[in-house]
């Protein structure tokens, strides 16, 4: 058995398509488009890297993006005040402020200060209880999250009735995933069970698992012989392993891999993903989409 490959650059570039049009639909019709502010604090390579990235990609989906970079010795106070900016302006439908911060600033204070109906991250408290209640409550589910299901959907892997194991009980990726799936309705109504490194036997529950979502952020944590036939293998995992010299700009880069063993699970599931290109071009797609949906919601279009 070969493992269909779910590509994550491929259904990234459909769902921005979508996007694209329509944004330009909204904008003929209702005059406005998604206006998203990014607020970068400092110059972590990291963080700029990834908001660049977010930068264009709103850019290129029509959307009015506003990039403000703030010095890393800016005081937490003046952090909340352009928090509190935004979020009085209309024109802004999402904030995201880039983490990690400096630590002289407390990340939840500054989560908890932006406008829940404006956090296209969906880390607010406000957002998270949305999440669990699901439905109609739901407006920003986390984007991590949100992607995986939507590769899902789109891959049309079966999810009624499912076993789903997530291996990893983190805010950002196995909470949220959870209630996703145990909720009622196309795309969901699967038997989750939340798992972590501090399980007992963890491979017993893996090995049961049609959908198995490793996000423990430990390399090659989920052996092949932990894999039942067939599942569907969803890798989140990102670890920096090594470096090596990139061949197109000569430049030392990160060596990635996943928790999972790729080329030794392609051979025994029936889907997998792979690091880098499965989950992580999904996440930018999907916060693409909340700010899009923020306007909606404020039009009344859904």
């Amino acid at each position: 058995m070969q493992a269909e490959i779910i590509n994550g650059l491929e259904i990234r570039k459909a769902i921005l398509e979508e996007i694209k049009t329509e944004t330009a639909e909204i904008k003929a019709k209702y005059g406005v488009v998604p206006g998203l502010v990014t607020i970068l604090v400092g110059e972590n390579p990291a963080s700029v890297s990834y908001v660049t990235l977010k930068v264009k990609t709103a850019e290129s989906m029509g959307f009015n993006e506003i990039q403000v970079n703030m010095s890393a010795d800016c005081t937490e106070q003046e952090l909340l005040d352009m928090v509190e900016k935004y979020n009085k302006d209309d024109s802004v439908h999402g904030i995201l402020v880039q983490l990690p911060l400096p630590k002289h600033i407390d990340e939840n204070k500054i989560i908890y200060a932006i406008d829940p109906d404006k956090d296209v991250d969906g880390f607010h408290p406000v957002n998270v209880g949305r999440l669990c209640l699901g439905g109609e409550h739901v407006k920003f589910p986390p984007c991590t999250p949100a992607g995986i299901v939507e590769m899902l959907n789109r891959k049309n892997i079966n999810t009624n009735g499912a076993e789903v194991v997530i291996v990893g009980r983190s805010n950002l990726v196995g909470k949220p995933l959870a209630n996703m799936l145990c909720r009622k309705g196309k795309g969901a109504n699967a038997t989750v069970t939340l798992v972590h490194t501090g399980t007992k036997d963890l491979a017993s529950h893996c090995r049961r698992a049609d959908i198995l979502v490793a996000a423990a952020g430990c390399p090659d944590l989920i052996k092949p012989e932990w894999v039942k036939p067939g599942a569907c293998v969803i890798d989140v995992g990102v670890n920096r392993v090594g470096e090596k010299i990139s061949e197109k700009t000569g430049k030392k880069v990160a060596i990635l891999k996943g928790d999972t063993d790729f080329e030794a699970i392609s051979k025994i599931a029936g889907y997998v993903t792979p690091v880098p290109g499965g989950v992580g071009p999904m996440t930018i797609a999907m916060l693409m989409k909340n700010t899009l949906n923020s306007l909606k919601f404020k039009l009344g279009l859904i």
